[in-house]
C-alpha cells in the first residue's frame, strides 16, 4: 500500500548524486537536475518519459556515472520538479534548453537520451539553437512524433475509431491510481511492459509511475493526445539512434520505424523482441551500451581528434 516515489534496494534504487540544482526555464517553471559522475567526464543528459521521474533511469545513471558526467531532470510537474500550468510540446523544448545550459559550459556537448515523452522533447527541442549547440548524438526510446492515441495497441482491438476513442479515455482518465497493489502491477504491466518483465521491474515502474500526481498525468496526457512533432523529427540533425520492444503498446514498433525514415542522420533502429515500452527498466543493459556507444563514436573520437 505504499505510495514511495521509488523502491528503496536493488537495481533499480536511485543512486545519490553529486550534486543537485535548480534549472530555471522560459516561463519560469523550475525543474529539479541531478548531477552524477566526475566533473569533466563525457556529458550525457537523461529525459524521463511521461509520469516518471529521474529514478526511471536509475540502471543507467549507476553504470554511467563510473566513467561519464550524467545529467538527469524531472518534467515539469514530475518527480521533485512543481507543477506548471504551461504544458505544451514548446514547454518541453524550453526546459530542456535551460537544463543544458544551467549544466554544459559554453560549446560542450552531450549525448541526450529520451524516453517516451523525453524522446518528444527531443524532437520539439530540436530545431532550438541551444539543443545545436550542445547535442552530440541522440538515443530515441520507445516514443514517437505524432498520432500517438490511434497508433497505440493498449486496446486490443482493431485499428480505428472506435479503438482510439476507447484509447483515448483510457490514457486520458482523470481517476486517482491509488497505491500499488497487486491488481495495479498487473495492470501496469500489461499497458506499459513486456509480458516477460521481472517482478523487480515491473515494482520499480509501478512505484515511479503512481507517485505521479493525477492532476500533472491528465495535463500532459492532453498534449500527448494532440502531439504532432513530425517537423522536429526532419529537423533532428545529428546521429540518432532508435529503440523499441516489439511489445510496446504505447509507441509501438510502427512508430520508431517511421522515426528511423523521417530522421535525416538515423545511425540504426533496434527492435527488441518481447519487451514493452519501459525498454530502460526492461532492457538497461542494451539502452546503456547504446549511449556509451554514442558518447565514444560522437564525443570522445571528436576530442581525440582535436587533441
Amino acid at each position: 500500500m505504499s505510495r514511495l516515489m521509488h523502491v528503496g534496494s536493488g537495481p533499480y534504487a536511485p543512486p545519490s548524486p553529486a550534486r543537485e540544482l535548480t534549472a530555471v526555464s522560459a516561463d519560469g517553471a523550475r525543474l529539479h537536475v541531478e548531477v552524477h559522475g566526475p566533473e569533466g567526464a563525457p556529458a550525457v543528459v537523461l529525459a524521463h518519459g511521461w509520469t516518471c521521474s529521474t529514478a526511471f533511469w536509475a540502471a543507467q545513471i549507476r553504470d554511467l556515472a563510473a566513467d561519464h558526467r550524467v545529467i538527469a531532470y524531472d518534467q515539469r510537474g514530475h518527480g521533485r520538479s512543481p507543477a506548471s500550468p504551461g504544458c505544451s510540446s514548446d514547454a518541453l523544448a524550453d526546459d530542456l534548453e535551460a537544463v543544458l545550459e544551467a549544466t554544459l559550459a559554453p560549446g560542450e556537448q552531450a549525448v541526450i537520451a529520451g524516453h517516451s515523452m523525453g524522446g518528444m522533447t527531443v524532437m520539439a527541442a530540436s530545431g532550438r539553437a541551444a539543443f545545436r549547440a550542445h547535442t552530440a548524438a541522440v538515443l530515441l526510446c520507445s516514443t514517437g512524433s505524432s498520432q500517438l492515441v490511434a497508433a497505440s495497441t493498449v486496446v486490443p482491438m482493431r485499428a480505428g475509431r472506435v479503438r482510439t476513442w476507447l484509447t483515448r479515455r483510457i490514457l486520458g482518465s482523470r481517476a486517482p491510481l491509488g497505491p500499488v497493489t497487486p491488481l495495479a502491477r498487473r495492470i501496469l504491466k500489461y499497458g506499459t511492459m513486456g509480458p516477460g518483465s521481472a517482478p523487480h521491474m515491473i515494482e520499480a515502474c509501478a512505484r515511479i509511475v503512481h507517485a505521479c500526481p493525477r492532476k500533472v498525468r491528465y495535463s500532459w496526457s492532453q498534449v500527448l493526445d494532440l502531439l504532432d512533432l513530425d517537423h522536429g523529427v526532419r529537423e533532428l540533425d545529428v546521429p540518432t539512434a532508435v529503440i523499441v520492444g516489439t511489445a510496446d503498446r504505447l509507441t509501438p514498433p510502427t512508430q520508431a520505424r517511421a522515426l528511423a525514415a523521417a530522421l535525416p542522420r538515423c545511425t540504426g533502429i533496434v527492435e527488441l523482441p518481447g519487451i514493452g515500452h519501459m525498454t530502460p527498466v526492461e532492457a538497461p543493459e542494451l539502452v546503456t551500451g547504446t549511449i556509451r556507444g554514442l558518447v565514444h563514436a560522437h564525443i570522445q573520437a571528436v576530442s581525440e581528434e582535436s587533441a
